[in-house]
């Protein structure tokens, strides 16, 4: 077992190591004491072919702001930081997936006007910027031909909704599911033009790859609906002439990131059990673009790859272990895994919310931690520097640690994240342990001074971010470790995560609260009936019971690999799962919260729980937030939420009201 290891040491060591000028433990810069200083965010990393130049798109971010934040694509110089050039041609415009041209002269990029329901691809040469086509509907991941003559995008003509399940769902009235929204490869001349539509009208592309000829392409693609296939989906060769397709594997698992090798041989992806698409855990594997059986070429490795690069014969990119995010050189014929740059930290920018982008040599992402905003960084492993200051001067006063521990003979880990005074009051701070969602995801350092583990914690709570079995970091047979058994043993590595922080922390073991969103609100939901340890409770977009949820979400594909059949087809094992078969057993005070239009948990499970709480004569509270997805997005929507979910754990973890027993478990956690 691991000792608990102390956050802020680590990153000065990081900075120290990287050279830095400005230390991110000190601000570089004053504000003024009535100004309110704005936090910087980078997303859609782009580095040139040369990796002189790195591409982003910047945002201001203000949580009082009355609207989501316009963001501004941003070009630096990765050696200085210098900002080269801004481009901002669409006032009203969201942009997205900046590609480099094949010589590094040319920025590809996506406007998307959600007024007009029109997606313009642009193109920014030297001082100008161009429209090169439009797409009425939805765009997305635009790349150039390899001979710079050609751009291909991903698009959907007429969406009904943007793309992806956490979006808000499309109103569900007339006739429903008699036509879905296919999102295909097409292609335009660079110098502007007509799209030209190549893959078939009756398969959905998530993602896709050029072949190093331009020839053609590879792409993950399934039939029917998008939202839900991407489950099932396979792995295809597509002419880039004809639009035919050619099936080049059936995976069991989950694909994501495919990319084809500079000789056009072999295709690398990364696979396994995975719950969310854009949420990316697990093991590489290539396989011929001719066609065949799929080779793991990291089995029973202790880390979840995150995003891969082609790079002389390895694959360079990302990677989540146990605590650290590293950067990763794998030899595919021998399945040789080499560490070349970690941290304590949580990495993205790339593909995925912790992926970076590179172009094979060297890297880009932002990195964050508990104790320090993002910050954007680039250049190869052994000169990996900061290239913007924005957000220097922000810093919180949080301990932040991870902790591991051991349950049922497997190693567990979990963040510890202490408003400084907690640790040394002679009170023993409330405490609130945060599940989280997935559940093929995983805990990873964030920036505390931000949302609502921000509100939590400048209410005086401490904070518990356990990574059960299931959770990725720690390779495919830990992230395997639920299936069949939600709410089985992750809950009882979280119980007993719990009683390990106690012996490490200035907590009372009286006042400990739970939250939790998607899967992780379904795990709040599962705790409250099979345990009284926690006196108060919220569950977000919860899943209150497997057998209606089967039938009501816009996303069942995802739960086949996870119990194994279908609801029709083995009913038991859905109702042993579900929190509403046990509703008598809950006793701790629960608020609830949901998106109107969530596709992936629609809004009837917590109704379902909020009801049956109500019969059990539970205090409980349920709020539907209009317009709403599976992640909230209006601003006044979140600010609610941190207003709304500080002020329940305050009712009963501070003022002591309505509290239950901390004995033993209602019923136990197994089944």
């Amino acid at each position: 077992m691991l000792a608990p290891k102390n956050f802020e040491g680590d990153w000065a060591m990081w900075i120290r190591s990287a050279s830095l000028t400005v230390l991110l433990l000190a601000s570089s810069q004053s504000f003024a004491a009535d100004a309110k200083p704005a936090l910087k965010t980078y997303a859609q990393l782009a580095l040139s072919p040369s990796g002189s130049q790195l591409a982003s798109v910047d945002s201001i971010t203000d949580e009082d702001a009355s609207a989501a934040p316009h963001g501004v694509l941003t070009v630096r110089d990765t050696s200085n930081g210098t900002v080269l050039r801004t481009i901002d041609p669409c006032a009203t415009c969201r942009y997205s997936g900046p590609a480099w041209s094949p010589l590094g002269d040319a920025l590809a990029f996506l406007a998307a006007d959600r007024k007009s329901g029109t997606v313009s691809l642009m193109v920014a040469e030297a001082d100008k910027v161009r429209t090169v086509t439009a797409v009425k509907g939805v765009a997305a991941t635009p790349r150039w031909s390899p001979d710079g003559k050609v751009i291909a995008l991903l698009a959907t003509v007429g969406a009904r909704k943007e793309v992806g399940a956490t979006q808000a769902g499309a109103a569900l009235v007339g006739a429903i599911g008699e036509s879905e929204d296919e999102q295909r490869i097409a292609t335009v001349a660079a110098g502007g033009g007509e799209l030209r539509f190549v893959s078939p009208d009756d398969h959905y592309i998530y993602e896709y790859d050029w072949t190093p000829d331009g020839k053609g392409f590879v792409a993950t693609s399934a039939k029917g609906n998008g939202d839900n296939n991407w489950w099932i989906a396979r792995l295809y060769a597509v002419d880039a002439s004809s639009g035919k397709l050619r099936e080049i594997a059936a995976p069991k698992t989950q694909i994501a990131l495919p990319h084809v090798s500079p000789d056009g041989k072999t295709v690398a992806y990364v696979g396994g059990l995975m719950s969310d698409f854009g949420v990316f855990f697990g093991d590489i594997y290539t396989v011929p673009l001719a066609g065949g059986t799929p080779t793991n070429v990291t089995p029973n490795y202790g880390g979840s790859f995150t995003s891969i690069a082609w790079n002389n014969g390895k694959l360079v990119g990302s990677a989540v272990i146990v605590d650290r995010a590293a950067l990763t050189s794998v030899t595919p014929a021998t399945g040789d895994v080499k560490v070349l740059w970690e941290r304590e930290a949580m990495l993205s920018g790339g593909a995925g919310p912790s992926s970076v982008h590179s172009n094979g040599t060297q890297f880009a992402f932002t990195a964050q931690d508990f104790n320090h905003a993002p910050v954007l960084m680039a250049g190869s492993p052994d000169k990996i520097q900061a290239v913007a200051h924005d957000n220097d001067g922000f810093t919180t006063d949080v301990v932040a640690r991870s902790v591991t521990w051991t349950n049922d003979g497997m190693n567990a880990q979990g963040w510890l994240v202490e408003p400084r005074g907690n640790a040394t009051s002679k009170q023993r701070a409330p405490m609130v342990v945060v599940a989280h969602g997935g559940p093929s995801f995983a805990m990873m350092p964030f920036y505390a001074g931000f949302g609502s583990n921000k509100a939590l914690l400048d209410a005086g709570y401490t904070l518990f971010l356990p990574n059960p079995r299931g959770s990725g970091g720690q390779g495919e047979a830990f992230k395997r470790g639920n299936v069949r058994d939600f709410g089985g043993g992750d809950l009882r590595d979280v119980l007993t995560g719990i009683d390990k922080v106690l012996t490490v922390a200035n907590v009372d073991e009286n006042r400990i609260g739970i939250t939790g969103h998607s899967y992780g609100g379904c795990m709040v939901m599962w705790a409250v009936t099979q345990t009284n340890r926690f006196k108060a409770a919220q569950a977000g977009a919860g899943i209150a019971n497997w057998i209606s949820y089967y039938g009501q979400n816009g996303i069942n594909q995802w739960m086949i690999p996870f119990f194994g059949a279908s609801a029709y087809d083995d009913p038991a094992a859905y109702r042993a799962a579900s929190p509403i078969e046990k509703i008598k057993q809950a006793k701790t005070p629960t608020m609830l919260t949901v998106g109107e239009r969530d596709i992936e948990v629609p809004a009837p499970q917590s109704m379902e729980f909020w009801n049956g709480l109500r019969a059990m004569n539970v205090p409980t509270k349920l709020i539907i937030y209009e317009g709403e997805g599976h992640n909230f997005r209006k601003p006044e929507h979140l600010r609610d939420f941190r207003q709304q979910q500080v002020a329940w754990f305050d009712k009963y973890l501070k003022q002591g009201a309505a509290g239950v027993s901390s004995d033993t478990p209602a019923a136990a956690p197994n089944r």
